[in-house]
């Protein structure tokens, strides 16, 4: 087991302050380096407490339009994994606190290839893994490695695990737990928050692992709802897409790009704080 990781920190911190937490999604260089550099490293300040950060690939099969352009826009740029673990270590020096998870699949790390990854990744200051078409059944393949390392490994439940799925999912997860809200791919459809609370109940019957809600949660509105049955809410679509929307004619960064995106999150931030 892993003990004391930042995540863990994090997510006790919050529950003694009787809120939930704010997981912040952004693809590592959209819509370029150097804009991407600025995105991450104001998001601590303007509300996110955790941090997916995406590892651009050419066929997020789990991730919606939004994402999946936002990948297209890093890779288009020139983006590389040995980029990703550049912008994680100017994180870290930055920022010696803030949990931050690499998401992603596995095909990128597969012919990086794996050990190196995971020895990179873990000396970077990356806190925990995401990779979201690894089942539970391929736990050898990177699962158990990244824990021997000391990395938090994180696993997505679904509305459609069945009652006997958790014990796999959850048997060798740390960190957090990733509820998926909706079936389907990210940011396409919008949660029913009372199906999610019953959900999320039923999990952690299971477990004491914190649970993060995700995959369509869009306005503050929506992770306030959310938040209510959760002990996180994740948001990455609006994200991505605030990125896109602040973007020149020919796809190039603006004077609002890293503010429109900030803003969003500190209205995200305010909206789980207790009034």
């Amino acid at each position: 087991m892993i003990s004391a990781s930042r995540i863990d920190q994090r997510f006790a911190a919050l529950k003694a302050e009787g809120r939930s937490a704010l997981v912040t999604f952004v693809t590592a260089g959209d819509p370029d380096y150097a804009t991407s550099e600025k995105i991450l490293l104001g998001l601590p300040a303007a509300g996110a407490d955790l941090i997916e950060l995406g590892m651009p690939f050419s066929d997020p099969m789990a991730d919606g339009p939004a994402v999946q352009a936002s990948s297209l826009r890093a890779l288009q740029q020139g983006h590389t994994m040995r980029k990703t673990f550049e912008l994680v270590r100017a994180f870290r020096t930055h920022d010696p606190r803030t949990p931050l998870v690499l998401f992603g699949y596995y095909n990128p790390v597969y012919i990086y290839p794996r050990e190196a990854f995971l020895d990179e990744a873990k000396a970077a200051g990356a806190d925990g893994l995401i990779i979201v078409d690894l089942p539970p059944e391929a736990d050898d393949e990177l699962c158990l490695p990244a824990i021997a390392r000391g990395l938090n490994f994180i696993r997505l439940a679904t509305p459609t695990t069945d009652e006997a799925r958790p014990g796999a999912v959850l048997a060798n997860t740390s960190g957090f737990l990733y509820y998926v809200s909706i079936t389907g791919v990210t940011g396409t459809a919008t949660p029913d928050v009372a199906a999610v609370h019953h959900h999320v109940t039923r999990i952690k019957k299971a477990t004491r692992l914190p649970i993060a809600v995700g995959f369509g949660v869009r306005t503050p509105e929506q992770a306030n709802a959310i938040a209510a049955g959760a002990d996180g809410v994740v948001v990455g679509s609006a994200l991505v897409n605030a990125v896109k929307d602040s973007l020149g004619p020919t796809g190039e960064s603006t004077g609002k790009t890293v503010s429109d995106v900030l803003d969003l999150v500190k209205s995200l931030s305010q909206a789980l704080r207790p009034a």
